[in-house]
């Protein structure tokens, strides 16, 4: 099947990471794949498997959003009628292609699928505020012109069926792990940072991940001295929270790791992983700790709680994150039996649920029932 997809490889964030280990996922089961995504002159990111690519001319682009020059429609049209695919499968960047792309894509009479990146909060919260909550109500009407959506769990899909998608056009396919090369193993990074237990957060430094209640928790839990915790990622609060909260009260701040056998390394060394985020859609983060045996602690937000739910993690609320994490982290210094235990349980899950393999034998599964349901000729007459 040859595939164009529309996604991102820069900056770092959970959306390059799902368009990377998607295609290279797809080109290992024999697919053709293209490339469409923002770039420059930029060097290539570990681990990106070598195919077909197109750039698509930017003005700006961040983790969150990116702003497309005029000429992106064209050349991104032109792109299409020459790589003649069987379907686009767009991982949605928020930026303003986004919302033509179904026009392109019926002129050209190709099938068009999307995943929904978005973060949202969790059952038991107001839905969001701000511009999570704009997000959604910006693309529900546009999502209804996809031939599918692609988002993560049962309660984004309740989600978007309250704002207008189709539920027929929306598909749940949770994030997925390589849960070969995400898995419990040998780790030096205790001994390295002269650890006894190892907290490790992973992920953007940004308000939306609320990393400082994490950290006064930490501070005013009075960890003991063999007891370190790595902060992993890079963000716009990184510069100013690294002031405040530093080696002398047992925290490491390793910035953005490009290095993907680092971050495992990090991983299969850690007792506890911690995400105190306010909004998530499916942490891969959370899903790669837990495929590496750790446990797991993480705010009920977007999916995460879902992932964790019946015993695979503790689930904390958004509402007292630091008032819960001072009571927690003493325990789970204190007793390592309990982090083992629901260290296996996390792996289990993982194993259970959501596997990159399985989650690319049901996205296999979700291009060949949407293209039988199209006309057998396209528009390239192909």
């Amino acid at each position: 099947m040859r595939i164009a997809w529309i996604g991102k490889k820069s900056p770092f964030c959970g959306n390059v990471t799902y368009s990377r280990e998607i295609t290279n996922a797809l080109l290992d089961r024999g697919h053709q794949v293209s490339f469409l995504h923002f770039a420059q002159e930029e060097s290539q990111a570990d681990n990106w498997p070598n195919f077909q690519e197109v750039s698509l001319p930017f003005i700006y682009k961040s983790q969150v959003y990116t702003i497309p020059t005029f000429k992106a429609t064209k050349v991104l049209t032109e792109s299409l009628r020459e790589i003649k695919p069987d379907i686009v499968h767009a991982s949605l960047t928020l930026s303003t292609l986004d919302f033509v792309l179904p026009e392109i894509c019926e002129e050209l009479n190709v099938p068009l699928i999307a995943t929904f990146h978005t973060p949202f909060a969790g059952k038991g919260a107001k839905l969001i505020s701000g511009t999570q909550l704009l997000a959604y109500q910006l693309y529900a009407p546009f999502l209804d012109h996809y031939d599918r959506v692609i988002i993560f769990s049962q309660i984004q899909r309740e989600l978007l069926a309250r704002m207008g998608v189709r539920e027929e056009k929306i598909a749940v396919i949770p994030n997925g792990v390589d849960t070969t090369k995400y898995s419990p193993g040998s780790s030096q990074i205790k001994a390295e940072f002269d650890a006894e237990r190892l907290f490790v957060y992973q992920g953007r430094i940004a308000p939306e991940k609320n990393v400082e209640s994490m950290l006064r928790a930490w501070k005013q839990s009075d960890m003991g001295a063999g007891s370190k915790l790595l902060m992993v990622g890079d963000g716009p609060l990184k510069s100013s929270l690294e002031t405040f909260y530093g080696a002398e009260y047992g925290i490491h701040w390793l910035g953005f790791i490009a290095d993907e056998n680092r971050r495992v390394e990090i991983l299969r060394g850690a007792d506890v992983f911690i995400l105190p985020s306010l909004v998530e859609g499916l942490s891969l983060s959370l899903l790669e700790a837990m495929s590496c045996g750790v446990a797991c602690l993480a705010t009920d937000v977007g999916a995460d709680g879902e992932v964790l739910e019946k015993g695979a993690g503790v689930v904390i609320s958004t509402s007292s994150v630091r008032s819960q994490l001072r009571t927690l982290l003493p325990l789970f210094q204190d007793h390592p039996e309990l982090t083992t235990l629901l260290g296996q349980k996390a792996r289990k899950r993982v194993l259970e649920r959501y596997t990159l393999n399985d989650n690319i034998t049901q996205l296999e599964e979700l291009y060949s029932q949407v293209l039988a349901q199209r006309p057998l000729t396209l528009s390239w007459g192909v």
